[in-house]
């Protein structure tokens, strides 16, 4: 948890924490285009109206099923904007690679199907190579293939980030626990009964993970994540004060869609 949180109100008056502004973008899912677009776009909205302080936060889901994760994770592991603090959070996908590369057995086909094959063949190596070798060797060669500068940033990433009125996550919370109290395993893979629950949690939770045609809120959440890998369609929310508005940049859409 990071120092940038306030006292909850409710959530039809929530406001971002006093002198801050925050950016705070959807899953990306290996699609660099669209990341460089929306940095622009950013760095062009703090040039035009230039905040005291502001946070860049990316809801996790950086790696797999676009064609460009690593060099999406290298893009954001060396970024730097002298009036941006920027923030990453953990989501499944990266929870699923660490354990790929601290050995975990037995998830390695999923995984490919569902993204890691993209992800492998940006860091140079065939996935089809993967399939005739024995789970061991096949969970070697992508340990080689992924540098330790990138495994160590992933790492690093943050579950939560409480934000004035707003806690950010990757997908959610369980409702009724109290935060102190949520599991990693909700926070980064949790849709029901998340999604359909009403209560006022006592902020509002912002949130990628289930993806949506269009930004949604609730009185409750804000769904954020507009499907970018397949879309084309990147969002950003912009909190400061009470006041709420998007930024989305659009690229090609993916033809070819990886299961769900």
């Amino acid at each position: 948890m990071k120092p940038f949180w306030r006292s909850s109100q409710s959530a039809k008056a929530a406001t971002a924490p006093r002198g801050y502004r925050a950016y705070a973008i959807g899953d990306i899912h290996g699609r660099l285009d669209l990341l460089e677009e929306m940095l622009a776009k950013v760095e062009a909205d703090i040039a035009a109206s230039k905040p005291r302080r502001a946070v860049l936060l990316f809801l996790g889901d950086i790696i797999d099923r676009g064609a460009s994760s690593c060099q999406a994770i290298e893009r954001l592991r060396s970024y730097r904007h002298p009036d941006l603090k920027t923030i990453v959070l953990m989501g499944n996908h990266e929870e699923v690679l660490l354990r790929l590369l601290a050995g975990e057995r037995g998830i390695l086909s999923s995984w490919l199907q569902f993204g890691g094959a993209e992800c492998l063949q940006s860091y140079g190596v065939d996935p089809q190579s993967l399939r005739s070798m024995q789970e061991g060797e096949a969970l070697s060669a992508i340990r080689k293939a992924i540098p330790p500068s990138h495994r160590e940033f992933i790492a690093s990433f943050a579950d939560t980030l409480r934000f004035g009125d707003y806690l950010f996550v990757h997908a959610g919370i369980r409702p009724s626990v109290d935060l102190s109290l949520q599991s990693q395993t909700d926070l980064r893979w949790i849709r029901q009964p998340f999604l359909d629950d009403e209560t006022d949690h006592g902020f509002v939770v912002v949130h990628g993970h289930t993806i949506t045609n269009e930004a949604e809120e609730r009185p409750n959440r804000i769904g954020i994540d507009t499907g970018a890998y397949r879309s084309g369609v990147l969002t950003a929310l912009v909190l400061e004060g009470q006041d709420r508005r998007y930024l989305t940049v659009k690229g090609p859409k993916r033809n070819k869609l990886a299961p769900e």
